[in-house]
């Protein structure tokens, strides 16, 4: 299963976007991901040789290292190195929350105790080998050996039936991704990164104290985000394996619109209303110790790394952006009022 689960994800890839097939996604991959760390920053600025290397790497490690397990003791041993090492790579390089982590679990399983003896003391692998050799020496194994056995067998049979469908769609050219294939959801398809964006966009919530949104003199203030890029001079920042959810629906809403993302007006209602809970999943709160907001908008900004050592790196700016135009329009409470409504959502209390 892992290994079918490793050959999803590389097929989804060489299916789902050219630039997996022509070596160049790299290219646009540590500036688009969800959440860049600094390691990402400097990464995005290899060259265009070791980007195609990084890509084909991707590839090898797979589509092709997954047959390892079948070849013997010593290449699943090498399977389980290479996969753990390129998970580690991928977490060094990005925030992509406890993802790698939870890949790198499986491979453990492919290290027997003899490639593990080097972590435990000489007393600890004797007292191993006695325990084993007093096994061995009965002449009958007790029946709870044979339970295990019968139920583990079965398990594997419910499997191998379940899978069938999952090991058909992995071979069809039309593959479905993030699917499950039965009602317990004991099998499934998935896959990351399937395309790669080429330009990155961010939403930033603006909050403004002026009477009339409109009014060119209105001064706009930004709610900053815990992790995803909107300050400018923030750097990028480590959180693998933590997950800040809001920030990736936020990476998920900049490429899409607010009517396919309705919750972003739920979150700037709540932002409105100054609610404790949702101000607490921000990083700063530009409103904060004063009156609320009377009105917020989103604006949308393509945002681009800037170049280690240049002008704008030189003026503390890891990120430069440039507007793209407005994502939603100002809003207010009151008039968010029936939008709320017809959609059985809680209306927020007036901010004291």
């Amino acid at each position: 299963r892992k290994a079918g689960t490793l050959q999803l994800g590389g097929l989804i890839k060489i299916r789902g976007d050219h630039c997996w097939r022509e070596l160049t996604c790299m290219d646009y991959h540590y500036e688009t991901q969800p959440v860049p760390n600094p390691i990402a920053y400097f990464m995005h600025r290899s060259p265009w040789w070791f980007h195609r290397f990084e890509t084909l790497v991707n590839h090898f490690i797979e589509l092709v290292v997954p047959f390892f397990l079948f070849l013997g003791r010593r290449m699943c041993i090498v399977h389980g190195l290479l996969q753990i090492l390129f998970q580690v790579l991928l977490v060094i390089s990005g925030n992509l929350s406890f993802l790698n982590w939870l890949t790198m679990v499986p491979s453990i399983a492919c290290f027997d105790d003899i490639s593990l003896g080097f972590l435990f003391s000489s007393r600890v692998k004797e007292r191993v080998v006695q325990v084993q050799s007093k096994e061995a020496a009965r002449e009958q194994l007790p029946l709870g050996c044979y339970i295990r056995k019968v139920v583990n067998i079965s398990f594997g049979l419910l499997i191998a039936y379940l899978s069938i469908p999952v090991v058909l769609n992995l071979l069809n050219s039309r593959q479905v991704m993030n699917t499950s294939f039965n009602p317990l959801r004991i099998v499934n398809t998935y896959g990351a990164f399937g395309s790669i964006t080429k330009e990155r966009t961010e939403v930033v919530l603006q909050g403004t104290s002026s009477l009339d949104p409109n009014d060119p003199t209105a001064v706009w203030e930004e709610f900053d985000f815990k992790c995803k890029p909107g300050d400018l001079k923030r750097r990028p920042c480590f959180i693998s394996p933590y997950h800040y959810r809001l920030d990736w629906l936020m990476w998920f809403a900049a490429f899409q619109t607010y009517e396919q993302n309705e919750w972003i007006i739920h979150l700037a209602g709540k932002l409105l209303a100054q609610e404790e809970e949702t101000l607490s999943l921000m990083a700063t709160n530009p409103f904060a110790g004063r009156a609320p907001p009377r009105w917020i908008r989103g604006e949308h900004f393509k945002y681009k790394f800037s170049q280690p050592g240049g002008k704008h790196a030189s003026e503390g700016k890891w990120w430069i952006r440039k507007r793209i135009g407005p994502y939603f329009p100002p809003v207010n409470l009151k008039g968010l009022k029936k939008f709320y409504e017809d959609r059985n959502w809680p209306y927020p209390p007036k901010p004291q």
